[in-house]
């Protein structure tokens, strides 16, 4: 029996969350027409099952907890197809980015190798630079 697009939506958010963005690639890869593709993705948010709020908060959330930066979760929610403003919302619900990056200097055990590797995991220089525990030669 050949699945409706509808019926593949369910079966793909069954295993994990998904964005409607995504949602709506996977469809086009399964060769779903784009009104199939629309319709199901609609139905599915119409029934609860789609909210691509509550995935970014938690894909924020979660990447917070692991001292991520605000560049490396917007980029994040970007790539999986999160609107700017969900975003926005998802990164302000979460511990302040400057709270990060001084849980992960610390965690490092502060100087030069953290800030450098707050630099790689995308926290703003002028912020690594205002961390506490990270004395930067000049």
């Amino acid at each position: 029996m050949t699945k409706d697009a509808f019926g593949t939506v369910v079966d793909a958010l069954a295993r994990r969350d998904l964005t409607a963005a995504e949602l709506e690639e996977r469809l086009a890869r399964a060769g779903f027409e784009p009104k199939a593709r629309a319709d199901a993705v609609a139905r599915a948010a119409d029934a609860g099952y789609l909210d691509d709020g509550r995935v970014a908060s938690e894909r924020a959330r979660h990447l917070a907890a692991r001292d991520a930066s605000d560049a490396a979760i917007r980029a994040e929610l970007e790539r999986r197809g999160v609107s700017d403003e969900l975003a926005e919302a998802a990164l302000a619900a979460v511990t302040p980015e400057a709270e990060r990056a001084a849980r992960l200097a610390r965690r490092l055990g502060g100087g030069p190798r953290a800030a450098r590797a707050l630099v790689r995991k995308g926290f703003p220089d002028d912020l690594v630079e205002r961390t506490p525990g990270l004395q930067i030669a000049e």
